[in-house]
């Protein structure tokens, strides 16, 4: 059976965010395990408009088309206001089936982890019949980030990466075949 591919979705586009570094640390832990092809998904570079303000017919498609390729994700999240970035809400609306029977982690960041971002997502994903993993890790902006900008992420959140990694592996194999 061929690699499973999953795309590691960063959910921010404003200028000084910390999603880049936080998806390469997801994705070079994951890129030592061997077991699927990761690949960084930066929402910044579809630059999606609002949903439904402008014609977006070749921003939609190609982001589509991306979202296709992928068996499965893991969000990068950080928490605004108690849930997510407003560019995280339109690019899950700019697709349906895209999302349709495929499994996402979820790695979330904020002054609480990041845990009430995660809490709104995984209530929009089940309405896009994407299946949620248990195993959250959740980063604190105090102890987690230098000045609340430089990623040093504590040793134990390793366990917690593989962990979900896990879940998402063995939940995306097995809606491949609904598929």
């Amino acid at each position: 059976m061929s690699k499973l591919n999953i795309g590691i979705i960063l959910g921010s586009t404003r200028q000084g965010r910390v999603s880049p570094q936080v998806g390469e640390w997801v994705k070079s832990v994951a890129d030592k395990r061997g077991d699927a092809n990761y690949e960084i998904v930066d929402i910044a570079d579809f630059k999606l408009p609002f949903f439904g303000e402008e014609d977006a017919t070749a921003q939609a498609a190609a982001w589509n088309e991306k979202l296709n390729s992928l068996d499965g994700f893991v969000f990068i999240v950080q928490e605004y206001n108690h849930s997510i970035t407003g560019v995280l809400k339109n690019a899950l609306d700019f697709a349906r089936e895209a999302w349709n029977n495929k499994a996402a982690g979820i790695v979330s960041y904020g002054s609480v982890g990041g845990a009430r971002a995660a809490e709104h997502l995984r209530g929009i994903l089940g309405e896009l019949s994407v299946a949620d993993v248990r195993v959250h890790p959740a980063l604190s902006l105090f102890t987690d980030f230098e000045n609340g900008s430089v990623f040093k992420p504590a040793d134990l959140h390793l366990t917690n990466v593989n962990g979900m990694l896990d879940q998402v592996l063995a939940w995306s194999g097995a809606l491949k075949v609904l598929r």
